[in-house]
């Protein structure tokens, strides 16, 4: 059903339309025909809107249940990463299923941490916030002191940050898909000053609707004492984990918001 809904609101002319088509254009190439890239949209659409019915609906689930659909790949480079006692920074995307991160909370037993883009109202805002801190996990506004972050590393605990969209407009511009864009770095600096190792994980939708979760090994970080100079070697890093994975699974690569819109590419 929320397929069909997708494809309904996939139809009408909008700018989320359009931004979905654009960004897809980088990652599938300039060179892509208007068919391919519709076709991906289209199904970017339905997943996203497959998103919203479980993140109500997952409430409504059993233990059981919610167990049965998941499958994770990865795990011992947690345990590794734990087991230096700093925490671990895990960069993900706004990617497949998001919410499938949060069952490494759920079911692990891991403390997690995620600082969380400030959407208005207000009130729906608090509400998202509640229902993932049924799961387990504490959400912080992205706009607000993200001390909690520190504490969170210092408690051996997981900081899961979205390295694909730099709602605080304090990132940096890096090569991404062959254009500038401006991405945050506060993944590779958290963890770079607390000495936590950083890994990607995305949570990936299968066809059957069930989830992959993978976690990748850490990443070697460069520490020449040019704080400047390794964290932009270390987002180069990142981007290429990012680029490889969305390219694999673009109709997964979930986010509707222009990266490129101000660069004229």
């Amino acid at each position: 059903m929320f397929s069909f809904i997708g494809d309904l609101i996939y139809r009408f002319p909008s700018g989320a339309r359009q931004i979905a088509q654009g960004n897809l254009r980088h990652v599938l190439g300039q060179e892509t025909d208007k068919a391919t890239i519709d076709k991906t949209a289209r199904q970017l659409f339905r997943n996203s809107l497959k998103n919203y019915y479980e993140l109500f609906h997952q409430q409504t689930l059993s233990r059981e249940e919610m167990r049965a659909s998941l499958t994770v790949k990865g795990l011992e480079h947690i345990e590794e990463a734990l087991a230096q006692g700093k925490g671990l920074v895990l960069a993900t995307a706004h990617f497949g299923s998001p919410d499938g991160l949060i069952y490494l909370a759920s079911f692990f037993s891991y403390g997690l941490t995620a600082p969380a883009e400030h959407l208005r109202p207000e009130r729906l805002f608090r509400y998202l916030l509640r229902l993932r801190k049924r799961g387990g996990v504490t959400l912080l506004p992205a706009d607000g002191p993200l001390l909690a972050l520190f504490r969170a590393l210092k408690r051996n605990e997981i900081v899961v940050v979205a390295a694909d969209r730099d709602t605080t407009e304090s990132g940096i511009m890096v090569d991404f898909f062959g254009a500038p864009a401006r991405l945050p770095d506060g993944h590779v600096q958290l963890a770079m000053r607390t000495g936590a190792k950083l890994a990607l994980a995305f949570g990936r939708r299968e066809p059957d609707n069930t989830y992959t979760i993978e976690i990748h090994p850490p990443l070697d970080l460069e520490d020449t004492g040019d704080f400047d100079r390794d964290v932009r070697a270390n987002m180069e890093k990142v981007v290429a984990d990012l680029e490889r994975v969305i390219r694999e699974h673009p109709e997964q690569w979930l986010i509707l918001y222009p990266l490129w819109r101000s660069r004229g590419v």
